[in-house]
């Protein structure tokens, strides 16, 4: 439920924020659903993941947030109930190959054994491609951060770091019927490279309509403080809107 409330409550924060934008400002609103669903006579399992994106680009400044739900149970037993929420934003990306770029996140997942997390810094990026039909972006900066994470049933560990955040997105869109995009995350802490975090996620979609298409989606995260991973292979459906 806390999940839900949150994820609720960020939609509605970024439509304030967009809502300051003027009228030149190109809108873009994505939801994909997608999962995988088991059942045997042995028993069954499932993992659900939801995910919303609301971008807003103007020549100068590109505003992003998503949230992100996954949920899956193995018979009884609960495997995933992972929720992760952010805004950020580009400056002259629009303009220039060196650009400015800000974040701000909040995770929580059970899978990855983390109470919450947060996240926020700054960096630079290079477009090495950014045409309509073709993006490649490699950025880097700082981040700080705060965790409450949970090592064993009996021993939390709060702490607070500095992370390089190393991050290679791409898209990739074939004659308005195939799309491949993905984001990859490399972030060690500063304190020692011991301690990082790996995020990548990947899909391919399958336009049937411009606003709607058949989605494959890889995600895989990594966290070396709690030892902990996850890989989702999932299936399902994307839809997108533009105006």
């Amino acid at each position: 439920m806390k999940q839900c409330a949150f994820f609720i409550f960020w939609i509605v924060l970024s439509g304030k924020v967009i809502a300051q934008f003027n009228d030149s400002i190109h809108h873009q609103l994505k939801y994909a659903a997608t999962g995988v669903f088991n059942n045997t006579n042995d028993g069954r399992s499932y993992v659900l993941n939801n995910a919303v994106s609301f971008t807003v680009s103007k020549k100068k400044i590109t505003l992003n947030s998503s949230n992100a739900w996954i949920y899956g149970k193995q018979g009884s037993n609960l495997t995933n109930n992972d929720f992760s929420s952010g805004l950020n934003f580009d400056l002259l990306k629009n303009m220039q190959r060196l650009y400015y770029w800000g974040l701000a996140t909040f995770t929580t997942s059970y899978s990855l054994k983390i109470n919450h997390q947060f996240q926020a810094g700054a960096g630079i990026g290079y477009n090495i491609f950014n045409r309509k039909d073709l993006e490649l972006v490699v950025s880097d900066g700082i981040l700080y951060e705060t965790n409450d994470l949970q090592l064993t049933p009996q021993t939390r560990d709060e702490y607070q770091t500095f992370r390089n955040s190393l991050r290679v997105k791409y898209r990739w869109e074939i004659k308005d019927l195939l799309v491949f995009d993905g984001s990859h995350f490399w972030q060690p802490s500063l304190s020692g490279f011991d301690d990082y975090i790996i995020r990548s996620s990947s899909s391919l979609t399958l336009k049937l309509r411009k606003w709607l298409g058949i989605t494959t989606a890889v995600n895989y995260n990594k966290l070396s403080r709690t030892r902990r991973e996850n890989l989702l292979i999932n299936f399902g459906l994307t839809a997108e809107t533009y105006f």
